[in-house]
């Protein structure tokens, strides 16, 4: 009797593909915003680590054959396809699963509800697990002679960046995504305040990175909004639309990123971009663990009072409840 389920190996197969499209998709996005160090493209945030990371942190390391495949289309999309891209197949399949090794080894957990899984995904993820790529990138554009050697270092700078705030934004974004639930009701005000949320980034993130003032410290308050209120699920695509607005700004040369050089630009681009999504992912996983520890006290009170009442029924509600007072003793008479 068929039981209608796909075959283990057929499952991985599809994930592999899967994975593959939607690193090629997210290359292509991050193609978008590019630029350019002596022959060199990089990108000021590279989407495809984060895919990457997010799907082996989810589906196994079993998938890390899509990261192969969805790297050789976009390489192929760029340029010629020649025994010099061995170098980049090479780091940019090995720094996700890297990564992925060292967050499982710390004990991550992919809901990011504890403040340790948000240091975690900074440190490890991002910071440690893309020099690989970084390396393994730069390095081989000077090999093939694509890149000149005096400018190894400025390539390297930029593509770790890029791929750091790959792993910063878009990897909270898709595991908030998967985890998510559609709740049974949704409360009209709730509703309300996440659009008002949502709107008032876009805009103040817009004014911030087109005015000639220095106004981009207005994006944090928007970020510690989000986190308290909504946690990862609010503070994710906030980061993610000030990432991006910001990328666009500083590629036209508007705004606080006009009349700076290359180099000016990056620090100040690759500077907002890590405060924000530093502040965005560890304020929420911080808030996450709070309210995590503040039901499980509320429950274990539940249960005391359970017990109280069924040792002495009546006095839970005198001693557990709120504004309930103790009953009153009676006074013996001489």
């Amino acid at each position: 009797m068929r039981t209608g389920k796909v075959p283990p190996l057929a499952a991985d197969i599809l994930k592999i593909l899967a994975l593959a499209v939607a690193y090629f998709a997210g290359a292509r996005i991050g193609l978008l915003e590019q630029v350019v160090i002596a022959g060199t493209v990089v990108t000021p945030m590279w989407p495809p680590t984060g895919i990457a990371l997010s799907c082996l942190l989810v589906f196994g390391l079993r998938t890390w054959p899509g990261i192969l495949l969805g790297t050789f289309f976009v390489i192929a999309g760029i340029g010629p396809v020649d025994a010099g891209i061995l170098g980049n197949l090479a780091g940019n399949t090995l720094a996700p699963v890297c990564a992925a090794l060292l967050l499982r080894r710390a004990g991550f957990r992919t809901e990011l509800d504890r403040l340790r899984d948000g240091v975690a995904l900074v440190v490890l993820g991002a910071l440690a697990g893309m020099l690989i790529s970084a390396t393994f990138g730069a390095g081989n554009q000077v090999l093939i002679g694509h890149l000149p050697a005096a400018q190894f270092w400025p390539a390297w700078a930029a593509w770790w960046a890029g791929d750091a705030m790959g792993v910063l934004i878009v990897t909270p974004l898709l595991l908030v995504a998967w985890h998510a639930r559609l709740p049974r009701a949704v409360r009209p005000a709730r509703g309300v305040e996440a659009a008002a949320l949502l709107i008032a980034a876009v805009g103040v993130a817009l004014l911030c990175t087109r005015s000639p003032l220095s106004l981009l410290f207005l994006v944090f308050p928007l970020i510690v909004w989000a986190a308290v209120r909504f946690q990862l699920a609010g503070a994710a695509p906030v980061a993610l639309i000030i990432s991006v607005l910001a990328i666009a700004a500083a590629n036209d040369r508007v705004g606080p990123f006009a009349g700076h050089s290359f180099l000016l630009v990056m620090v100040n681009l690759q500077a907002l971009n890590g405060a924000a999504a530093l502040t965005a992912l560890l304020l929420a996983a911080l808030v996450a663990e709070q309210n995590a520890i503040r039901e499980k006290i509320e429950d274990a009170c539940r249960e005391l009072a359970e017990v109280v009442d069924r040792l002495a029924p009546g006095e839970a509600a005198h001693r557990w409840l709120p504004g309930a007072t103790a009953p009153r003793r009676r006074k013996r008479g001489r």
